[in-house]
């Protein structure tokens, strides 16, 4: 737990590279949302079994508390599309699956769109922070399907478990191009050269480079 404090990392590239972004002058036109909030116990915490309804209206039903993370994207994910997002997509330290997957050399992408995906991922490759395409499957969503509401926030067998996270993040994307990098093995310790404790940036560079892409 005491290493949680990374685990705003997909936040804090989001900041640095909207910064970036705008002191370069790049013509393209950012939309850029953290979920900037404390993740402490108090008598306001929702608990297993709890039905929440985000912020477009979907009810989703808690079976596991440490999937927060996903309840608060899901509403960044709805905000930025009311905000006039035309692409989209998010960094996050989502789930431990991935380092078991991809250990600490590759982020994990997923996203139904093929272009929309290959253009970040090309950012990737051109910064030196890879992105390694991961499958959605409707079986993976039939495994978010919940009794008491739309959708549960984690598969309780835990099974496929990143990709059931990004199936779920999928249902706030709509028909917006979407991508979800699950970078939790490339945010810190990664020993790397440059940046071998602690945070690394990951994800800065690559942001940038998509950015001026598309500009």
């Amino acid at each position: 737990m005491s290493e949680m404090k990374f685990d705003m990392s997909g936040g804090a590239a989001v900041l640095e590279a909207t910064g970036a972004i705008a002191r370069l002058g790049l013509p393209v036109a950012v939309v850029a949302v953290i979920g900037a909030t404390e993740n402490l116990p108090d008598g306001h915490a929702f608990k297993p079994g709890d039905v929440l309804r985000a912020k477009n209206g979907t009810t989703i039903e808690v079976t596991d508390t440490d999937g927060e993370g996903r309840l608060i994207l899901a509403d960044c994910l709805t905000h930025a599309i009311e905000q006039g997002a035309e692409r989209l997509v998010d960094l996050a330290t989502l789930t431990g699956a991935i380092v078991s997957a991809l250990g600490n050399t590759y982020a994990g992408l997923f996203g139904p769109d093929d272009a929309w995906c290959e253009a970040v991922a090309e950012a990737g490759r051109r910064t030196g922070e890879p992105l390694w395409r991961m499958p959605l499957h409707e079986d993976y969503a039939k495994f978010l399907e919940s009794a008491y509401a739309d959708v549960l926030n984690i598969y309780e067998a835990r099974k496929a478990a990143s990709a059931t996270a990004a199936e779920f993040l999928r249902r706030f994307a709509g028909d917006v191009p979407w991508a979800h990098i699950d970078m939790v093995g490339t945010a810190w310790n990664t020993g790397k050269a440059y940046a071998p404790k602690g945070g690394s940036g990951w994800g800065v560079r690559l942001l940038i480079e998509l950015a001026s892409s598309l500009a």
